[in-house]
């Protein structure tokens, strides 16, 4: 073979490589993922990092991701919560340049022959750098590759004991131990090695996965539960002072009045209404009548304006069946409304019932705290920031974040979101009710049967210790990945090295 074909030849496999993970990622991740797709994504990239230099591997990485990432940049393009300039590119590209770091200690690992190593580095590399952002970014994380596999309960079990951050490293783990095996320069044994390991990993991660799912949907007796939701797009609730907030209540509580006998509770989405009192009477006496006359808990979103202070408060109030006062919580993450630090329960619920507001779930707590204080059932009243006519983009990511959460903690979920979807779905991930808003009836509404949750999980009891591993293993990587410590290499070595 000529000079000028091996270069034609090696040119036509890098533009391979970068196109077909591209598509992959395109496909696998985003908005609607279909989840086999996530695992088998990184695998082009990977095999091509055993046979480039590391700028070649790097550089296809990041092409390959940030390609995939056009899935949404239709969606930021328009996002009132991430829109495209500047969050919107710094995310994409930010998430480009992790998944690049995660290809380079893998290319620099098999370079060293340490196939073992790499197959569990890279993945380690890119959970434990994701961890980091999420510690680190404001808004938290939403639309990881956990997130990818939220219509995959077998795969989210493993977020049980190793919170999302176990199966972050889990869908990466294959491909890895694939490329791993493809690997010309390291010895058959080595490769074989890496590639047992990680068969066992997965073996044991998603057996165990199956087993949680045949042992039953709950501990305890079904509960009834409804999301209901306004057609009306993106919208910041209406004063209920005014004619338009009035009417927006008494057609909330005709609603909640025509739902199936048997619901016990009810969630509707975040900021539904808004007042200048903290208590407004227009809002508070129909909410605790209809909850006495249904017999039902009902859970719903509150923006209360303070003029006074200049501070708004994003509130989620919570109206418990018997008619008694509500309590409320304040959202805890949050860039505009001053910060809530207690945990919220909705007060005399059958089965303890915990509630946070859209972008809590971002993170792992209060969910998580709320678990360990003996919650059952978690309520999310909701809101992404889309205009009319572009309600449903988001709303599959979106409800799957929080399902993610659930199955982190054993929480069955009901989840009410003003403009994208509603789900219900019980502790081990598996959605038993969901819809898409924007209809052409006045509202949505979701009503499902899931037994109460199991509660506290392992993962709600050890946190982020699966995280802080997977740093550990990046440290060990990148130490047996120091220019310092390779070996001298000659002939074929141009091949690995480039």
């Amino acid at each position: 073979m000529g000079i000028g074909t091996e270069r034609s030849a090696r040119t036509a496999g890098v533009l391979g490589a970068l196109l077909c993970s591209a598509v992959l990622f395109y496909f696998g991740t985003g908005l609607s993922p279909i989840a086999v797709l996530t695992w088998i994504a990184p695998i082009p990239v990977l095999v091509l990092a055993t046979r480039a230099g590391g700028w070649t591997a790097a550089g296809v990485a990041f092409g390959a991701f940030l390609l995939g990432t056009a899935n949404v940049w239709g969606y930021q393009s328009h996002s009132g919560d991430e829109p495209l300039w500047p969050f919107g590119i710094i995310m994409d590209v930010g998430m480009s340049l992790l998944f690049t770091f995660a290809v380079w200690v893998f290319w620099a690992l098999v370079r060293r022959r340490r196939a073992l190593l790499a197959t569990l580095a890279a993945p380690a590399a890119w959970t434990g750098a994701v961890y980091l952002v999420t510690v680190v970014n404001p808004m938290g994380m939403m639309g990881s590759l956990a997130n990818d596999q939220g219509d995959a309960p077998v795969v989210l079990q493993t977020a049980s004991w190793a919170g999302m951050w176990g199966v972050e490293f889990l869908v990466l783990l294959p491909a890895c131990a694939i490329a791993a095996l493809c690997a010309p320069d390291v010895a058959r044994a080595a490769r074989i090695r890496a590639g047992a390991v990680a068969a066992v990993v997965l073996a044991l991660a998603l057996g165990g996965g199956a087993l949680r799912l045949a042992s039953g949907g709950g501990t305890g007796a079904p509960q009834r539960l409804a999301a209901i939701t306004q057609n009306a797009g993106y919208h910041w609730g209406p004063d209920v002072g005014g004619q338009e907030g009035r009417e927006l209540v008494a057609a909330y509580v005709r609603e909640i009045t025509s739902l199936p006998d048997g619901v016990r509770l009810v969630v509707l989405p975040e900021a539904a209404f808004s007042a200048e009192q903290e208590w407004p009477a227009e809002l508070v006496g129909p909410m605790r009548q209809a909850a006495k006359a249904r017999g039902l808990s009902i859970v719903l979103g509150f923006e209360y304006y303070d003029r006074k202070g200049k501070h708004n408060y994003d509130y989620a109030l919570a109206f418990p069946a018997d008619g008694a006062a509500p309590a409320r919580y304040l959202k805890h993450h949050d860039m505009v409304s001053p910060p809530g630090r207690e945990l919220g329960f909705v007060p005399g619920a059958e089965v303890s019932t915990a509630m946070v507001i859209c972008g809590d779930a971002n993170f792992a707590n209060p969910i998580r705290d709320s678990a360990a204080a003996g919650a059952r059932l978690l309520a999310i009243p909701a809101e992404l920031a889309v205009p009319p006519g572009n309600n449903d983009e988001g709303g599959w990511q979106h409800s799957r974040n929080s399902l993610v959460r659930g199955v982190e903690n054993g929480l069955p979920v009901v989840f009410s979101d003003a403009n994208g979807s509603l789900m219900v779905s019980d502790g081990f991930g598996r959605v038993t009710g969901e819809a898409r808003t924007g209809g052409t009836a006045p509202f949505t509404t979701v009503t499902a049967e899931v037994p109460t949750g199991p509660g506290a999980t392992l993962y709600t009891r050890l946190g982020d210790w699966s995280a802080w591993l997977c740093l550990a293993i990046t440290l060990a990587g990148l130490v047996f990945a120091h220019p310092k410590t390779l070996s001298r290499r000659s002939g074929g070595d141009r091949a690995v090295t480039g």
